[in-house]
């Protein structure tokens, strides 16, 4: 069964293709075009396809809608973009200075029929209708960044955060505005995964908004007989299962403390600490700058599933990164001196590789050398990308002493007993220990997981905090958050264990001096949002957190208690789409991930996905609940 990802990647190819469908021939030999695209449109593209991958696909130039352009007579212009006002003015201007011979015109989302037409009514005033071949609603309103996970947006990403969907002032034509755009992205989620879902939502917040919304328009599509994007997709040709899907909305005010939370996995470390966006990471390279260079020099990163090593340990522990690091280059050493012994053995320059090219490869050894070179090369670059990302992950958690900081929390969230106060106080008490914002996290964390906290006690960690140099507008948010929401979803289970020493791979001849840094593994235990799903997909319905879920059918000809008793006579869903409205997290991700892991080896096999409207990491979601905090005030 094709992914998500793949399917999406498949409708980009088939765009680029002019819309014809993928051969072999083409593959072999493509028609050479221009793609134009939006900054919508080129966050779509940008996890998918690489510029090497573009050419590939006949794309010799890949500029901006906006950008200033010249004319480029008899080549087909592709463009990919949203259909807004904007948008369809410069496409209008670029008809009329006639830049283009073909226009292959490809919207993200659906055009309306006005816009279509005011689009028209330009094309023959510029008397360029002829040169329009097609117009096209693609329906990839969204980016995936994993084979299952997508957000909605990146850039401009503002006007979908938790602050945006919380904030006092909010306009009733704003929320609209907000929850049809989250409805749009899902919306052309499932028409690029090809099923109809069954629909969970929580109640009484903007998920259910939204629960209601898409149900509505997935309803109004499989009625439409002239344009249902859904005909005869009843889940056998679709990307999942036999069985329907469930589409699992919750709400961030679900679990606060996560998306907080310090983490110790690759993938999650990378996002909080480093710039980690779109599977790209920009790391610094010299962490303390010389006066003749103040400006950092900074690498970038591409992180993406061709990566054997990222592929297998993003959800992996720091330390076993670290080994799997050091395993790859002793491998990659040892290949590299049998290739310079047998060089040697040849009687060729041990440094002249032009030597050993011009040798007539007359023996089936020098041949499999000769033929190894490149993917030697390829695996000596990723050794060395991912040694400059851990590089820079350990000098943060050294300085900043993440692994105490991320330790007290698994405890705190673990409900482990014997965790006073005191402890919590002392470290943020301590100069030596993380920054201000790292400090704010650790109390909210143990303001959320603590059922009360006596007002003398409260003022104590306040003038702490205080002195530590914190913005505490957070609290007065997370103080009234937690005053007008019932805590019902605890943590349970986890924690954590220290091991005293790394293993012998990493604490001899290794690139990273651990010394000083806790060694913790990370016990297995199942977040709030885990164990919603894990109640919503046992069946009845019945279960922690799944009992309180909406019930929606959009193939069913009533809802919510209809509904719901019809699926009950069918197998429940094995496969779910969890959606995050208000922001999503790493670590979320890589314990659904985990939770369908268990799953399989218990003999169900369950596919998940785990889609968010944004994916701030901890810093950016302290920013939006400061921001709400000063509105209280």
């Amino acid at each position: 069964m094709s992914t998500l990802r793949e399917r999406q990647l498949n409708a980009l190819k088939q765009m680029l293709n002019l819309n014809q469908p993928l051969t072999k021939s083409v593959a072999c030999e493509p028609t050479w075009k221009v793609l134009i695209y939006d900054r919508v449109g080129q966050d779509v593209i940008s996890p998918l396809i690489s510029v090497k991958e573009l050419r590939e696909l006949g794309v010799t130039l890949h500029v901006q809608l906006h950008s200033d352009r010249d004319p480029i007579p008899e080549v087909p212009a592709v463009y990919f973009c949203a259909p807004t006002e904007e948008n369809l003015g410069r496409i209008c201007q670029d008809l009329d200075n006639g830049v283009y011979d073909q226009y292959h015109l490809n919207f993200i989302s659906p055009i309306t029929r006005q816009k279509l037409e005011d689009l028209a009514a330009s094309a023959i005033q510029s008397n360029s209708a002829v040169n329009i071949h097609k117009v096209y609603d693609q329906y990839l309103n969204f980016i995936c960044l994993e084979d299952d996970l997508f957000i909605m947006k990146h850039q401009q990403s503002d006007s979908l955060s938790y602050y945006a969907i919380n904030r006092g002032d909010t306009k009733d034509t704003e929320m609209e505005a907000i929850m049809d755009n989250i409805v749009e992205s899902l919306f052309s989620v499932f028409v690029t995964l090809g099923n109809v879902p069954i629909i969970r939502s929580s109640k009484g917040n903007a998920a259910e908004m939204v629960a209601k919304k898409l149900d509505k328009k997935l309803r109004e599509n499989l009625w439409d007989a002239r344009n249902n994007l859904f005909h005869g997709n009843t889940g056998q040709t679709g990307s999942f299962s036999f069985t329907r899907p469930m589409l699992i909305l919750l709400d961030r005010n679900i679990d606060m403390a996560t998306p907080l939370h310090h983490t110790w996995t690759y993938q999650a470390l990378a996002h909080d600490v480093l710039d980690l966006s779109l599977n790209r990471a920009v790391v610094p390279e010299n962490q303390t700058p010389t006066v003749q260079d103040q400006k950092s020099k900074t690498r970038v990163c591409d992180l993406d599933s061709k990566d054997p090593l990222w592929s297998e340990h993003k959800g992996s522990p720091f330390p076993t990164v670290a080994e799997a690091i050091q395993e790859d280059l002793d491998k990659y050493r040892s290949s590299e001196a049998e290739v310079k012994k047998l060089k040697s053995s040849m009687g060729l320059d041990g440094e002249s590789d032009l030597a050993l090219s011009m040798v007539s490869d007359n023996t089936q050894r020098l041949t499999s050398a000769v033929n190894s070179l490149p993917q030697l090369m390829e695996k000596k670059r990723l050794i060395d990308m991912h040694t400059t990302i851990a590089t820079a992950i350990l000098n943060s958690i050294k300085s900043r002493r993440l692994d105490s900081f991320f330790e007290l929390e698994e405890k705190i969230m673990s409900k482990t007993s014997g965790i006073e106060s005191k402890t919590v106080l002392d470290l943020i008490s301590d100069p030596s220990a993380g920054t201000p914002e790292d400090k704010m996290r650790l109390f909210i964390i143990y303001y959320l997981c603590t059922s009360q906290i006596p007002e003398d006690e409260y003022k104590r960690f306040e003038a702490a905090l205080q002195a530590a140099e914190c913005d505490i507008k957070p609290m007065t948010y997370m103080r009234r958050w937690k005053g007008f929401t019932k805590m019902s979803s605890q943590y349970e289970g986890g924690g954590t264990k220290t091991v005293s020493m790394f293993s012998k791979l990493v604490s001899q001849g290794s690139s990273f001096v651990m010394e000083g840094v806790k060694n913790l593994v990370v016990k297995k235990h199942k977040l709030p949002v885990s164990r919603t799903v894990e109640a919503a997909l046992s069946g009845g319905g019945s279960g922690e957190g799944a009992g309180e879920l909406l019930w929606l059918d959009p193939r069913a000809a009533r809802t919510d208690a209809a509904a719901r008793a019809r699926s009950a006579k069918h197998s429940p869903p094995t496969d779910a789409v969890v959606f995050l409205v208000g922001g999503g997290n790493y670590i979320e991700y890589h314990n659904l991930i985990d939770f369908s892991k268990q799953q399989a080896t218990s003999g169900t096999s369950r596919k998940i996905i785990y889609g968010a409207t944004t994916l701030p990491n901890a810093s950016q979601f302290l920013k939006q609940l400061s921001l709400l905090g000063e509105e209280i005030q």
